[in-house]
């Protein structure tokens, strides 16, 4: 069992995560001191200094909150740097199982008492065996502090591999989307027709929606952390690049930062043309914003807010704008402007790589994978008995 750690003790990091309170959500602040070590949150707070993403950081102080708890409870001793190879195909084995094979031996799996103390401290919810997406992240995450320790682990070693395969194998999960249906041009134009009313609300959110889409489909993330200052006004622009006579266009450039796929120092940019760009600019001269956060909280009268939206209250915003709309909110997220944009590029013939310049993506065959969807559904190969 873990051991139990002094009050005093979990007061002092309480307080020294004040220095996080950017980063890491404060209702989780008490309990991640509870969890952390004095090591693990020296190691955050010099992530921290070194400039990490926020949405990285905060996935590897939570990652790291699980990891502590999990060896404690399944080793008895804290998490080791560098971990044995041991203690990592233990965690695959407690994570990944086969779901037949525990109803046959209970012992098969993650162990009872594991399984009750991380239920006990609100860390496990779920019954069943892990997505293997989330092993695959946590295991990343202890390799990534493993290495920022100065440390080298055994993350690459074919054995961890060749357990990771089987065991996803074993585990017959299949992978759930982040959104279950794609936000095509067709369904937005639903969650814009929701949010045409001179509310603030309204203009906000119908900007936050055309900005995002527009874009290439902005992660809610960076949706969140947009400011002003990432904004560029550039040279308008032609609606038909062949046509000089063709109406005039406003354009402005969105930079980035560090994103999931990107970094600060690679000051990655997406362009911005036409309808989404009076609806961001109506927005910012309406609500009066000249800098910090574009998208902002607004309370029940209409007053907009100095603080910016959550992540989450992007995903939140998404759903209302479904409800009213007479749309599912549990068939969309956020994560759906992203499957969407590229689906609705690949409606419209508009090749992959050019796609793939306005979304970033990084990876040729997940982005691929949205636009593969809408030529099977568009093609004649499914079509052959109709």
């Amino acid at each position: 069992m873990a051991k139990k750690i002094p009050s005093d003790a979990i007061h002092r990091r309480a307080e020294e995560l004040d220095a996080l309170d950017a980063i890491l959500p404060f209702d989780r602040r008490d309990q991640l001191a509870a969890l952390l070590t004095d090591d693990d949150v020296a190691t955050l707070k010099h992530l921290a200094r070194e400039g990490m993403g926020e949405n990285t950081l905060r996935a590897l102080a939570s990652d790291l909150g699980y990891l502590e708890t999990w060896c404690q409870l399944a080793v008895g001793t804290p998490l080791p740097w560098p971990a044995p190879e041991s203690v990592l195909l233990k965690f695959v084995a407690h994570h990944l199982w086969d779901p037949a094979k525990r109803a046959e031996d209970p012992s098969h799996g993650m162990p009872l008492e594991v399984e009750t103390g991380l239920r006990s401290q609100r860390l496990l919810r779920a019954d069943g065996p892990h997505a293997p997406e989330t092993v695959r992240r946590r295991l990343t995450s202890w390799s990534i502090l493993t290495r920022w320790r100065g440390e080298k682990g055994c993350f690459d070693g074919p054995s961890l591999k060749s357990a990771l395969r089987l065991a996803v194998r074993a585990s017959a999960r299949p992978r759930q989307r982040k959104s279950k249906k794609a936000i095509t041009g067709d369904v937005l134009a639903k969650l814009l027709a929701v949010c045409a009313g001179e509310r603030p609300a309204d203009l906000r959110d119908r900007a936050l929606l055309l900005m995002a889409f527009a874009s290439g489909g902005r992660r809610r993330s960076e949706v969140a952390a947009l400011h002003v200052e990432d904004l560029t006004d550039e040279d308008p622009v032609q609606a038909d690049p062949a046509d000089a006579a063709s109406p005039s266009l406003p354009c402005l450039s969105i930079r980035l930062g560090r994103t999931k796929t990107t970094t600060s120092d690679e000051d990655e940019r997406v362009i911005l043309i036409g309808r989404p760009v009076s609806a961001l600019k109506r927005w910012l001269a309406e609500a009066q914003i000249k800098e910090g956060p574009v998208f902002r909280r607004i309370d029940q009268w209409g007053n907009v807010d100095r603080r910016t939206l959550t992540p989450q209250s992007v995903n939140l915003i998404l759903k209302s704008r479904c409800r009213q709309a007479g749309l599912d909110p549990t068939a969309f997220s956020a994560h759906g402007l992203r499957s969407g944009y590229l689906t609705e590029a690949a409606n419209h013939g508009i090749p992959l790589p050019e796609a793939m310049q306005q979304s970033l993506h990084r990876s040729v065959t997940q982005a691929a994978s949205y636009c593969n969807n809408a030529d099977r559904k568009n093609g004649r190969a499914a079509r052959l008995i109709v």
